[in-house]
Order: C-alpha cells, then sequence, then structure tokens
C-alpha cells in the first residue's frame, strides 16, 4: 500500500513539475526576448554618444585631378584642382606628418578604440573620374598614400570615366572602392524600392569588378537626413560620408564629415582648413 501511493505521489509529482516547466517556459521565453532585445538596442544605442565624443578624422574630398578647361563654368571650378596644385597638396601633407587611411581603421577607432597613427587623414575621390587613375593615383603612391574612391557605377566606362580595368588596379594596389549609388540621385527623395536599386545595384558591379565587399558609401551632393541613417544601416551599409554640413548626433556612423577642395586651396589654406574643421 505504501508503495503504491509512493509511486502515485512521485507521478503527480513528476507531471506537476513538467506542467510548470512548461508555463514557465511560455511565460519567461518572451520576457527573456524583450530583455535582450532591449539590452542589444540599449548597447547600440550607447554607441552614438561614445563616437560623438571622438575627435574627428580629417577626411578630404576631390573630384576632378585637371586643368580648368575654357567650357567649364565657375560652378564647375569648385570641383576641379589642377595637377600641380594636387600634388603640393600631398606634399604638404607628407611633409606635415600626415598618415593616411582607410574607411575600414576610421570605423575600428569610431566603434571601438582602434588606435590609429599619429596624425591620420583619410583621402577620398567622388564619381570616378578617369584622371583620378591617370593622375591621382601615381601622385598618392609618389607620397606614400592610399584613398577611397567612391563610384557611380552608371558612368563607368563612359567618356573620361574610370574604366573596370582602372577600378580593378586601384583596388588591387590597396585602395578602397566604395559606393557613390548607381545614378548619383538625390537619396534623400527617393522610395525603399528606388533606393535599394541604387545602393545594391551599384555595390553588385563594383563587387564584381573588384572582388570585394563594397561596404561603404558618399552621399550624392553630400545629401543627407536622419531617416537614411536607418535605413543604410538595415542594407548592410558600416558608415557613409557626408560633405561640409554637421554630422548628425543620432547616427554619426552614417554622417562622416569631409571638406571638399573648392579648386583654389593653396596648400596653405588646406591646412589652415583642416585645422580649422576638425581640430576644434
Amino acid at each position: 500500500m505504501f508503495k503504491r501511493s509512493e509511486l502515485y505521489f512521485k507521478k503527480i509529482l513528476f507531471f506537476s513539475c513538467a506542467i510548470l516547466i512548461s508555463c514557465n517556459n511560455r511565460a519567461v521565453t518572451p520576457e527573456k526576448t524583450t530583455a535582450t532585445s532591449r539590452s542589444t538596442l540599449k548597447a547600440r544605442a550607447s554607441v552614438s554618444p561614445e563616437i560623438t565624443v571622438k575627435k574627428e578624422v580629417p577626411v578630404l574630398c576631390y573630384h576632378h585631378i585637371r586643368n580648368w578647361r575654357k567650357r567649364d563654368t565657375k560652378r564647375d571650378h569648385n570641383d576641379i584642382i589642377s595637377p600641380l596644385r594636387f600634388e603640393n597638396h600631398l606634399k604638404m601633407l607628407a611633409d606635415s606628418g600626415y598618415h593616411s587611411i582607410l574607411p575600414d581603421e576610421l570605423c575600428r577607432y569610431l566603434d571601438s578604440g582602434y588606435r590609429l597613427p599619429e596624425k591620420p587623414i583619410m583621402i577620398s575621390f567622388d564619381d570616378g573620374y578617369r584622371e583620378q587613375f591617370t593622375i591621382a593615383a601615381p601622385l598618392l603612391t609618389k607620397y606614400g598614400f592610399k584613398a577611397v574612391f567612391f563610384v557611380t557605377t552608371d558612368a563607368i566606362g563612359g567618356r573620361r570615366m574610370l574604366k573596370k580595368k582602372q577600378i580593378r588596379l586601384l583596388s588591387d594596389e590597396g585602395h578602397i572602392i566604395a559606393n557613390h549609388t548607381f545614378q548619383h540621385k538625390n537619396l534623400t527623395r527617393l522610395t525603399d524600392s528606388s533606393l535599394r536599386t541604387q545602393i545594391f545595384e551599384s555595390a553588385k558591379k563594383l563587387q564584381q569588378i573588384t572582388g570585394k565587399e563594397i561596404e561603404y558609401l558618399a552621399y550624392p551632393y553630400g545629401i543627407y537626413n536622419d531617416s537614411l541613417g536607418a535605413r543604410l544601416k538595415n542594407f548592410g551599409i558600416k558608415a557613409a560620408f557626408i560633405l561640409s554640413t554637421k554630422r548628425s548626433n543620432k547616427y554619426p556612423l552614417y554622417t562622416i564629415r569631409r571638406i571638399i577642395d573648392p579648386g583654389t586651396y593653396t596648400s596653405k589654406n588646406l591646412y589652415h582648413s583642416i585645422n580649422k574643421s576638425f581640430n576644434k
């Protein structure tokens, strides 16, 4: 009698525990998930203040490396620097002790405290003009610098634009090839579908050329708004670059500032501009 009662009690105890565990699992799992999600979001949100207190690294932006032509407008002059003046810029940077860095290094510095070389600087080129390969790249090599080239892919192979072979050679030489969209459109005006096309079509083409992932973007015209920050993050872009407008406190990795040479800067002008804009 005692053994039967003991067995019965054990069965009741076993089923009660099973029911209790099952109920606990149903009740606790969503709470755990929510807590984990909140923790993850909190961790992600806490990154922005950590980034914004760090000293900004100067990033230069160039377009055309050539002499002015008669048909160039005054607006065009802002995007054109002569080969001689461009070389003078590079010589000044080298003589002043600057060391070029690339986007991966910049992101590691902003994200995790990666130590950069003394006097870091990033040199970037927009649009993908052919003289960036024929004129700028040899000068970069001469002064020991590497750069990032933001290429608009719809223009590849066009008149005076980079060819696929040139893009591949730049990548093979240690420069970074990055995204300047498919058709150079103002991204703030696009639907999600159109934005996806502008980013993914361009990245796909550049990846086919270089054999490397395309993780960085420069906004056409430097135009940005905060809605783009969240959307680009979902598209797998690690960081994005604006021009001289104010960096977003909410999305600092998607609003990395650059200064654009107006085509008239002497080496001295550039040196003072770097110090005024980034050494505050």
